[in-house]
């Protein structure tokens, strides 16, 4: 119940608390850390781009661009998308969730148990057929139905064939803004997903040196009026979350939760406290290690948070931030994220211990 809880408040945007200027050499009245540069972080080294990765891109580009067309003169064929009726049955009885009506199904996607698919496989359309089968064992979506046998009853509607186009210079001009040939955009395709591997090793960099941090960095008090406000801020999330639910408090907390009222308050002050340490660790190396966070410092990354979650431009990103009332979140975000990059350009990479 505790890690439900906690993944919970992970997730939440929450406001920053600005505290004041304390002196020490890397402490204030509340935090005390005893290493912020030069950390020891395990090494990270981006994943290099096979020839295979960019086929399978290139593959998953052209299956985006394929079209469909119907399909009345022939059985259905693997790769097919079906439309059925199917009704399923243990010992001739109805289960929950085995029925539906005008279901899309791609054949060979495997998205039913063995031999669901396979069983359509050479049928027309208006043919009904059962099809006798067992379910898996284990079969983790319902324990219940795990080993025992079942009886689908299924009614082919519709066949759509799939036809996925051939990578060629034309295709790819519809694809690249810059490459007209084939090999230009596989060219393009490896040096982007090179650009990839290597902001998910950056980024891997950056959360083992916040961790590393984190480990160096020690609580001597909480103010309590910001603790507060942040143990107020998570619960009104939560209330949020009821509110979604169409519940009460209470029951979302007693059911959802599995909490009763004195869990609930110790996992609330807990969860207030580890985010209010991680605010107050990041201003204190905001402060101590003078990281640029001015206005035209943050603009740069809001620039990248507009790119990589296709905004049109970091004025609409903000537009958006400032209707669901985050504007101040999103400061912090990149107030964060700025921390992290100072902290990674900072710290000593060492090889990966041997576990044996």
């Amino acid at each position: 119940m505790k890690k439900k809880f906690s993944s919970l408040v992970a997730g939440l945007c929450v406001s920053a608390v600005i505290l004041g200027g304390c002196s020490g050499k890397i402490s204030n009245d509340y935090v005390t850390i005893s290493q912020y540069k030069g950390l020891e972080v395990e090494k990270q080294e981006a994943e290099e781009v096979t020839d295979e990765d960019v086929e399978s891109y290139v593959q998953s580009m052209c299956e985006a661009n394929s079209t469909s067309t119907e399909v009345t003169d022939r059985a259905a064929l693997d790769g097919d998308t079906v439309t059925i009726d199917y009704e399923g049955k243990m010992d001739g009885v109805p289960f929950d969730g085995g029925s539906a009506v005008d279901a899309p199904l791609t054949l060979g996607s495997n998205s039913f148990i063995d031999g669901f698919e396979e069983g359509i496989v050479g049928h027309g359309i208006g043919e009904t057929f059962d099809l006798n089968l067992t379910f898996p064992d284990p079969y983790p979506n319902n324990p219940d139905f795990s080993g025992k046998p079942v009886v689908f009853t299924v009614t082919v509607k519709g066949i759509t064939e799939v036809h996925v186009p051939e990578l060629t210079d034309e295709l790819v001009k519809t694809l690249s803004d810059t490459a007209s040939t084939v090999e230009e955009y596989k060219q393009e395709v490896r040096e982007f997903l090179e650009e990839n591997n290597d902001s998910s090793a950056r980024n891997m960099l950056k959360s083992s040196a916040w961790d590393a941090l984190m480990e160096n960095a020690q609580v001597t008090k909480y103010p309590k009026e910001e603790l507060q406000e942040m143990m107020d801020t998570i619960q009104g999330q939560m209330e949020q979350n009821a509110a979604y639910y169409g519940v009460e408090f209470e029951e979302y907390r007693d059911t959802y939760l599995e909490m009763d009222e004195e869990t609930y308050q110790t996992e609330l002050t807990k969860a207030a406290k580890e985010r209010l340490k991680e605010l107050m660790v990041m201003d204190l190396v905001i402060e101590k290690a003078k990281i640029d966070v001015s206005d035209e410092a943050l603009d740069k990354k809001y620039e990248e948070y507009a790119q990589q979650t296709g905004y049109g431009s970091v004025e609409e990103l903000k537009s958006v931030m400032e209707s669901y009332g985050s504007l101040e979140d999103l400061e912090q975000m990149a107030k964060m994220d700025l921390v992290q990059d100072y902290l990674a350009d900072n710290c000593k990479q060492v090889e990966k211990k041997d576990e044996n």
